[in-house]
C-alpha cells in the first residue's frame, strides 16, 4: 500500500521515541517536525532525519501531510486536534485524547461532519502482553471474568521529569498521566464501562522538583493526586482501580490481576508493549504463559500505522477516538462521583477493539 504521509506538532520528551519508532513503519511516511518553537522542531528533524521542520502553521497547510500527531501538552491537545481537522488532517494524539468532556465531543463531532478519523495513545493494548491476556481470556482460560484490580502507584514526577509542572495541573494527575493505560486495557479485555464511583484527594497541595533544570521550583498542586475508583463494566464485572502519586516509597502490588471462575491471571504492566503473563488456574499454581501475540518492544507508533491502514485499506483503526473519549468520560467520573458522593452513570460508550494477530506457530 503507499504509505499515508505524517506529520508530527510538538516536539517535546514524548517526540523522540515516536521520531525513531515512526520511521520503521512501512504504513507511514514522517515528512515533518513541526514545534510552537521551531528551533525545537528543527533539532529534532535534524536529529532523525525528518526533511521538514515547520512552523504549526504551516505544517497544517502542507497538502501532502495525512495524519498529524499531536504530542503536545494535554491542555492543547484540544486546539491542535481541532486545527488539524479543519485543515482536512486525521488526527493522532497523546493521552489523554483531550481535557475536558466537553472538548472531546468536539473533537469527535467535527471529525465524523468531516468524514475524518481520530485516535489516541496509548497503544500499548497493541503489544503482545495485553493481546495474550485478552486471548486467554476469550478463549475462557479464567472462566467467567468477575473482577479485576489495577495498581498505578508512585511518588510522582518531579523527582525526574525536566518539566513535570502540567502533571499537576488539571489534566494532568495520576489518574489522567496513567489511568489512559489501565482503562484502555479494561476495556480491551472486559468492554465498555457502565457506571463509576471513586475517592479522590490532594495530599500534598505544594510539590518542590528536584530534578535538574527546574530544582527547587515549588508547583502548586490543581488536580488529585490519589485516587481510588470502582468500576461497573456492562458485561458484569467490577474493577478496582487506585493511581497515585503521593506513595514515596513505591509499592509491591501487581499492576493489573483479573479473577474468574476458574483461574486469575495477571496481566503485564499496560504501559509496556510485552511483559510477562501468568496464569493461575483453580486449584493450581502460578505459571507464565508464553506470548501468542508480537509486539513486545516498545512500538510507540503501531497506533499511527494501524489508523494508516484503515486509512487506505477500510474498517476501523483500533486506537479509535471513540474508545479514547469513554476512558476519558470514565476518569472524569471517578473524579466526579467523589466530589458528588455518588456513582456516576457512563453517557459514552464504545465497543472492544478488534484484536491483533496472533503469532503464527513454528512447526517442528
Amino acid at each position: 500500500m503507499k504509505p499515508v504521509k505524517v506529520g508530527i506538532i510538538g516536539c517535546g520528551n514524548i517526540s523522540r521515541i515516536y521520531f525513531a519508532n515512526l520511521k520503521k513503519y512501512p504504513e507511514v511516511e514522517l515528512v515533518a517536525a513541526a514545534d510552537i518553537d521551531i528551533e525545537r522542531a528543527k533539532e529534532r528533524a535534524a536529529e532523525y532525519g525528518v526533511p521538514n521542520a515547520y512552523t504549526v502553521e504551516q505544517l497544517l497547510a502542507d497538502p501532502e501531510i495525512e495524519i498529524v500527531v499531536n504530542l503536545t501538552i494535554p491542555k492543547a491537545h484540544a486546539s491542535v486536534c481541532l486545527q488539524a481537522l479543519e485543515a482536512g488532517k486525521h488526527v493522532y494524539v497523546e493521552k489523554p485524547i483531550v481535557v475536558t468532556r466537553e472538548e472531546g465531543k468536539q473533537v469527535l463531532e467535527l471529525a465524523a461532519a468531516k468524514g475524518l478519523r481520530v485516535a489516541s495513545a496509548p497503544e500499548t493494548f497493541l503489544g503482545g502482553g495485553i493481546q495474550t491476556c485478552r486471548k486467554l481470556i476469550d478463549d475462557g482460560a479464567i472462566g467467567q471474568p468477575v473482577s479485576a484490580t489495577g495498581f498505578m502507584i508512585g511518588g510522582g514526577h518531579e523527582s525526574w521529569h525536566p518539566d513535570p509542572e502540567f502533571y499537576y495541573e488539571i489534566g494532568g494527575g495520576p489518574m489522567f498521566d496513567m489511568g489512559p493505560y489501565y482503562l484502555t486495557a479494561f476495556v480491551t479485555l472486559f468492554g465498555p464501562i457502565e457506571r463509576v464511583t471513586g475517592s479522590a484527594r490532594i495530599s500534598y497541595p505544594e510539590r518542590t522538583i528536584t530534578s535538574e533544570k527546574k530544582r527547587g521550583k515549588t508547583i502548586v498542586v490543581e488536580t488529585p493526586t490519589n485516587i481510588s475508583g470502582v468500576l461497573d463494566f456492562r458485561n458484569g464485572l467490577i474493577a478496582t482501580l487506585i493511581t497515585s502519586f503521593d506513595a514515596k516509597g513505591g509499592t509491591s502490588l501487581p499492576n493489573i490481576e483479573v479473577h474468574g471462575s476458574a483461574g486469575s491471571l495477571l496481566v503485564p504492566d499496560p504501559n509496556g508493549f510485552g511483559g510477562t503473563v501468568k496464569l493461575r488456574r483453580a486449584g493450581g499454581e502460578w505459571e507464565e504463559i508464553e506470548l501468542t501475540h508480537g509486539y513486545v518492544d516498545n512500538n510507540r507508533g503501531i497506533g499511527v500505522a494501524d489508523m494508516a491502514r484503515a486509512i487506505r485499506e477500510g474498517g476501523q483503526h483500533r486506537a479509535n477516538g471513540e474508545m479514547a473519549y469513554h476512558v476519558l468520560e470514565a476518569m472524569h467520573g471517578i473524579h466526579d462521583a467523589s466530589r458528588d458522593g455518588k456513582h456516576y452513570v457512563m453517557e459514552s460508550t464504545c465497543s472492544r477493539p478488534e484484536p491483533m494477530p496472533a503469532l503464527e506457530k513454528q512447526s517442528n
